[in-house]
């Protein structure tokens, strides 16, 4: 299933870094940034995470929520939360049922050898749940003005 710009979000139940249950529905009235990415500390990863903490504030001052989705377990993401201090939440998506009702666990290639795994987007997600934008082109290490320039 491809989502697209103007569709309603999947409401999903998912567990943060803490084993508390998220769903997409809690954040009702506010702004998501919905961001998929395939693992904890990783280079590409972390440049991501570190830029939306450093534009943590500008992000929230705008209305937005910040909420990081993948495949890795809890402790993972204390450990990736604690090294980089970042302010949002991380969902373990360790049954991959987040990834596949947003479309983004899809065939990848690295070296000739392909394997599933998730792709590096991010959903906006507006006040009533719509898609209103959806970022398939990450730039990692700016990744806060590609969300609030859009």
């Amino acid at each position: 299933m491809e989502l697209n710009i103007g569709d309603k979000a999947p409401d999903f139940e998912g567990k943060d870094q803490h084993g508390n249950t998220i769903r997409l529905s809690d954040y009702r009235g506010k702004k998501v940034i919905l961001y998929f990415y395939p693992k904890d500390n990783t280079s590409g990863c972390t440049a991501q995470a570190c830029n939306l903490r450093d534009n943590y504030s500008d992000l929230f001052q705008k209305g937005f929520e910040v909420i990081g989705v993948s495949t890795d377990s809890e402790k993972s993401h204390q450990n990736f939360i604690s090294k980089y201090d970042l302010p949002f939440t991380l969902i373990a998506d360790t049954e991959k049922q987040i990834v596949e009702q947003y479309g983004v666990w899809q065939e990848k290639s690295m070296y000739g050898r392909k394997y599933m795994g998730t792709m590096r987007y991010t959903f906006v997600i507006d006040e009533q749940g719509v898609i209103r934008d959806i970022i398939k082109k990450v730039k990692t290490a700016d990744h806060s003005s590609q969300i609030l320039t859009n």
